[in-house]
């Protein structure tokens, strides 16, 4: 007899077939002689759309909301159905007597195989392989370990909780408001807060008044003292009181009344999970947090070089620390060489700041593999990643960043001014930065401004200014910091939901950063105020986590979905708003003869049909990589075959043939291939089309 292992990608299975033994090519998988090793393509199976429990829902009307099946069902995924029949073939073989689960290690993975299994009706005996990366050793271990199905029901119970969650308020919200508006409106648990979110600070900075405060500096040669009075406070937002100190205090010396000097640690950051991961690639690199899950993804699965990426784990466990040593020869290279010899010179010692079992769940944080790394085969976005995960991996591992800290406070006349200065003793976890290169270590010997107490020095003293600032727009980085701590989705699908929010024009990409749309700002006006708030979904996460901690019924969980299901239609059937398209243009759609909207995507701009059903979408401009040569901005490129030329917001205008004659007399820039794979993109972009139905809609749904 065999066991049949259902990875959840080709890569990944194939990796395992390798190392089980698995040579032998069948349809849908490779076999050898103990095991037969096949794979989904993501999920295969799928929670059916309305239409399939009844045909009165193929048309979309409001009588028929709420949309509530009694039993949900599921349905094999056209596009992939192929490979469906080739995994539900060999599950079904009569020589296969269990089925061992290895897609990815966490709720979504969970839900990929059962869905499989329940859509197959599976009598078979289940096994579970749970591993954070698949490096050769660590999936042999898995195999060697592998754990009762039985032991991750629960798990499922919250996956599948969570998908007819989405399901059933996502397609009766969007329908309600779709056919009380006639518009393509979509609203979803998770989607519509964090729209939610980002409105709220644009109110913030609308609303914002700057105010003017003053401050007062002394200076001695290069040393700065800063005024402060009783409560600290170093400005004030009264110029008349300021202009009085400064008064008061003219042509005053000021007299040390006391200096401090004390002995300072300052430790290394916690380890990555992907939220703080994404964050930083954001701010470093301009990486939007898709951009970095996918690059993460190959840096998991085809260079098995990074453990597993969806973590919300920033810590390890205690079986990780033996491996360290092992996994600091393997990325010990080029730049990390230097670091990492020092580590294995000494004893690794774990503590508490990386090392906590209690604050592990599903996967540890993420950290380099046992699998020896070959720099040169990782393409320049990779190695940004890698770099960041293994200096922030080499970091922890080093000491604390020792310095001397010493505050000063002086008097002039009652006035009471103050300075800090801070000496860098040991380097120590500073050593290695965002790229790995090795710091200066030249201002270690740098030394304080004599002074002592009762020394009266000659200052001269400067009033300063400025205004209050509003709150910044959010950033994709500041945006996943906002949802993680409003408990808006998880790390696994955080960066999906802003990707959705940008596809449905709902959010546009500025200078100043995201941006709400007109037709967001509608939606919110339009959608019922209960689901607009963060503390639902956040709520709604925590009831997940105890169904899979085996601490709530899931059929108790599913009723209030159901009851909140009905409110939700409710409210909307007999809410009194309208909703006007604010971005129509002149422009015919030639497909059904419907004015056109004109609408902004996150690096592109588009015309696209009103009409929901006919899905029609033109591509008039792509933001590109190609600076302005006047301000240095990236330009857009517009028109079509000839007229295709380079726009910048500035003014300038250049056709694309002289731009890239220009390019190319410089020695470098745009090819014909380069031009070539743009258009071909370009084309594919066009024929997507934006809304052929709500099944689009939420296909591959993960609010």
């Amino acid at each position: 007899m065999k066991q049949l292992v259902l990875a959840e990608k080709p890569s990944v299975g194939r990796d395992i077939a390798r190392v089980l033994g698995c040579k032998k090519p069948v349809n849908g998988g490779l076999e050898g002689k103990e095991y037969i090793v096949t794979w989904a393509l993501g999920h295969l199976v799928e929670l059916m759309e309305p239409e399939g429990y009844d045909k009165k829902y193929q048309n979309w009307k409001m009588e028929d909301l709420p949309m509530m099946p009694e039993k949900m069902r599921v349905k094999v995924i056209p596009k992939t159905a192929k490979q469906y029949r080739a995994v539900t073939a060999l599950m079904n073989r009569k020589d296969v007597n269990v089925i061992i689960i290895a897609t990815d290690a966490g709720r979504e993975g969970e839900l990929v195989a059962r869905y499989i299994l329940l859509k197959n009706h599976n009598k078979k005996p289940i096994k579970r392989l749970w591993i954070s990366s698949v490096t050769d050793k660590a999936i042999r271990e898995g195999f060697n370990n592998l754990k009762d199905g039985r032991e991750y029901n629960r798990l499922y119970e919250a996956a599948m909780s969570r998908a007819e969650a989405d399901w059933l308020v996502g397609m009766n919200a969007t329908r309600a408001l779709t056919c009380k508006h006639n518009a393509q409106l979509s609203a979803g648990r998770v989607q519509t807060p964090t729209l939610s979110l980002i409105a709220a600070r644009e109110e913030e900075i609308r609303a914002f008044k700057p105010k003017t405060y003053y401050g007062l500096e002394a200076w001695q040669g290069g040393v700065k003292f800063i005024w402060c009075n009783k409560k600290n406070q170093t400005t004030v937002f009264h110029k008349e009181f300021m202009d009085d100190v400064e008064k008061k205090v003219a042509g005053t010396p000021i007299t040390i009344k006391n200096v401090n000097k004390q002995s300072k640690k300052s430790y290394a950051p916690a380890l990555y999970d992907l939220n703080e991961l994404q964050r930083d690639a954001s701010q470093r690199y301009h990486f939007s947090p898709k951009q970095t899950l996918n690059i993460m993804q190959r840096l998991y699965e085809h260079h098995k070089i990074l453990t597993y990426p969806r973590t919300d784990s920033r810590y390890l466990t205690d079986d990780i620390v033996p491996t360290i040593p092992e996994r600091l020869r393997s990325c010990g290279i080029g730049p990390y060489k230097k670091v990492a010899a020092q580590l294995l010179r000494g004893k690794i010692k774990a503590n508490k700041s990386f090392v906590n079992n209690a604050k592990v769940s599903d996967h540890h944080a993420i950290i380099p593999t046992e699998q020896t790394v070959h720099l040169t085969d990782l393409s320049s976005d990779e190695r940004k990643i890698y770099d960041l995960v293994v200096c922030r991996f080499l970091a922890v591992l080093l000491p604390a960043y020792e310095y001397e800290e010493m505050k000063v406070v002086g008097e002039a006349n009652g006035e009471i001014f103050k300075a800090s200065f801070d000496r860098p003793i040991a380097l120590g976890w500073k050593e290695v930065n965002a790229l790995g290169n090795t710091l200066s270590i030249e201002e270690t010997g740098k030394k304080f401004p004599l002074m002592k107490v009762g020394d009266c020095l000659d200052v001269t003293y400067k009033k300063t200014s400025g205004k209050t600032n509003p709150p910044a727009y959010y950033s994709e980085a500041s945006l996943l910091t906002a949802m993680e701590k409003k408990g808006l989705g998880t790390v696994a699908t955080r960066a999906d939901i802003i990707d959705k929010l940008f596809n449905t024009f709902l959010l546009e990409k500025k200078e100043e950063g995201i941006r709400t749309t007109g037709k967001a700002k509608q939606l919110l006006s339009l959608v019922p105020e209960d689901l607009k708030k963060p503390e639902l979904t956040a709520e709604w996460e925590k009831k997940l986590t105890r169904i899979s901690d085996g601490k709530l019924p899931r059929r108790v969980f599913m009723n209030e979905i159901k009851d909140y299901t009905v409110s939700l239609v409710d409210e909307v059937k007999g809410s009194e708003g309208t909703f006007r398209h604010d971005n129509l243009t002149n422009k015919k759609c030639p497909q059904c003869g419907k004015r056109l909207l004109r609408v902004k995507g996150k690096k592109s701009t588009m015309l696209v049909c009103q009409d929901r059903e006919c899905g029609y979408r033109e591509t008039i401009s792509v933001m590109s990589n190609a600076r302005c040569p006047q301000c240095h901005k990236k330009m857009e490129m517009v028109g079509k075959g000839e007229d295709k030329m380079f726009t910048c917001s500035c003014g300038y205008r250049e056709k694309l043939a002289k731009f890239q004659e220009r390019k190319a007399a410089a020695g470098g820039g745009v090819t014909k291939k380069d031009v070539r794979a743009y258009m071909k993109k370009q084309q594919k972009e066009a024929k997507e089309p934006v809304n052929t139905g709500f099944a689009d809609l939420l296909k591959d749904l993960k609010l």
